[in-house]
C-alpha cells in the first residue's frame, strides 16, 4: 500500500492508504480528525473546508496522493495554534455572536472565513460590514440560515488576527 506524508496541524503524519482516497476520509477515518464534515463529497457545500498551505480548500475533492510531504493541512482543530491561543479570534467571534445553531457547517464556515480575511488583507482590503465582495465569495452552505450572524462574526474578528 502506498505511503503518503504531509503536515497536519503542525505535525508530520504518514498514512498507508491508496493514492485515490480523498483527503477528507484520510482525515476523518484514518487520522480521527473529525472537524471537517462530510456534506456532499463534491466541494459544493464546503462543510469540509480546511486550509492547505494557508489557503481554503475542500479535502473531499483532493486525493491524498496529490499531497506533497511539505504540504501543510490545517483543520479547525489546528486553527488556534496558528495564533498561539486556546481559540482563534474567528472562533471566539463565533461564540460572542452566537453564530452556531445546529453547528454542523461551522468548522468549514470558520475556516473559509479565516482564509477569506487573510486573502483580503493580503490584497490590501479591510473587512467591513459593507464589503459585499468578500462575503459574496464565501460559498459555504448553512442549512440553518445563520448568514447574518456569520457576517457579524467575520467583521468582529477581522482585525483580531
Amino acid at each position: 500500500m502506498p505511503r503518503h506524508t504531509f503536515v497536519l496541524n503542525g505535525a508530520p503524519v504518514t498514512v498507508d492508504v491508496e493514492s485515490d482516497v480523498r483527503l477528507l476520509w484520510v482525515l476523518r477515518d484514518v487520522l480521527g480528525v473529525t472537524g471537517p464534515k462530510y456534506g456532499c463529497g463534491l466541494g459544493v457545500c464546503q462543510a469540509c473546508t480546511s486550509h492547505i498551505n494557508g489557503r481554503a480548500f475542500n479535502p473531499c475533492c483532493v486525493p491524498v496522493g496529490d499531497l506533497q510531504p511539505t504540504d501543510e493541512v490545517t483543520t479547525i482543530e489546528g486553527l488556534p495554534a496558528t495564533v498561539g491561543k486556546d481559540l482563534h479570534p474567528m472562533q471566539q467571534a463565533w461564540l460572542d455572536n452566537d453564530v452556531a445553531q445546529c453547528g454542523y457547517c461551522q468548522p468549514g464556515q470558520i475556516m473559509a472565513a479565516v482564509a477569506k480575511v487573510r486573502q483580503a488583507r493580503d490584497a490590501g482590503h479591510a473587512i467591513t460590514d459593507l464589503d459585499d465582495a468578500v462575503f459574496d465569495e464565501i460559498r459555504n452552505i448553512c442549512r440553518c440560515g445563520t448568514y447574518h450572524r456569520i457576517r457579524e462574526a467575520i467583521v468582529a474578528a477581522a482585525g483580531e488576527f
